[in-house]
């Protein structure tokens, strides 16, 4: 009994042994998942979901959009994106839907798209032609001020009094508040210009869609989202449905980068 007892042990040490011995398969690395912002807003609107998303070993980076235009801002973002090597998820936000649209374009490292409340044109569309497009848009000219900054040059802000309700009606006013204090203008110039060939007839996209925004109607959303093929996902949500729902946002750009 002894003696069968030892063999039994030894073949389970053997096996024991064999089984560490065997190399495992290395996990692939995760991918850059890189996170634009929109205009009236800057990179710290995405801070939540960019925590969620490093907690879980995810690479990321949040780069300044200058907000200039729509040509001069692709083309920045496009060079960021030329420095990353291996695979990358964009997820825009608002106006930065219309720079990655572009930005991504022609990049083979970018795998996914995701496009939180974001616009996202065909070729030769605008903001304003998309934004337009259905009912329900409350950020017009009575909710903006315009400031000169150089000969011919304007830029836009959300006035005070519209901030909150029309931009961010779900996240607590201390909040908004704030937001609006540091808002980044963006160049009105960037209303009118056209979009070029867009990275979502090449590369596969994933849209949240924010049920109630008022500034790019869920309606607009949707038909951009189905145009592009993408994998539609809805919140209840205000524009900025990455602070107001950061969890679902977060989700999203998960599923993309599987």
């Amino acid at each position: 009994m002894l003696a069968g007892s030892a063999a039994v042990a030894a073949g389970a040490l053997v096996g024991t042994s064999e089984a560490q011995a065997r190399p495992r398969p290395e996990a692939k690395p995760k991918p850059t998942v890189v996170l634009v912002h929109g205009a009236f807003a800057d990179a710290s609107g995405w801070n939540d979901v960019a925590a969620k998303l490093i907690r879980d070993d995810y690479p990321v980076i949040a780069p300044a959009n200058p907000l200039r235009g729509v040509d001069t801002d692709s083309a920045y973002l496009a060079s960021i994106l030329a420095t990353l090597s291996g695979p990358i998820i964009v997820a825009a936000h608002s106006y930065g839907g219309i720079v990655v649209t572009n930005a991504a374009t022609g990049n083979a490292n970018v795998k996914a798209l995701v496009y939180v409340a974001a616009f996202a044109p065909d070729k030769g569309e605008s903001l304003l032609d998309l934004q337009t497009k259905f009912p329900g848009s409350r950020l017009n000219e009575a909710a903006l001020d315009f400031r000169p900054y150089g000969e011919g040059l304007v830029d836009g802000y959300i006035k005070k009094e519209f901030f909150r309700d029309v931009f961010a009606g779900d996240v607590p006013k201390a909040a908004t508040d704030l937001m609006h204090a540091g808002q980044r203008p963006a160049d009105a110039r960037t209303l009118g210009a056209p979009s070029g060939a867009p990275a979502w007839k090449t590369i596969p996209s994933y849209y949240l869609v924010a049920k109630h925004d008022q500034v790019l109607p869920a309606a607009a959303q949707r038909f951009m989202a189905q145009r592009a093929g993408s994998q539609i996902r809805e919140v209840a949500a205000s524009h900025v449905a990455m602070i107001s729902q950061p969890i679902v946002a977060a989700d999203l750009i998960k599923r993309a980068a599987r």
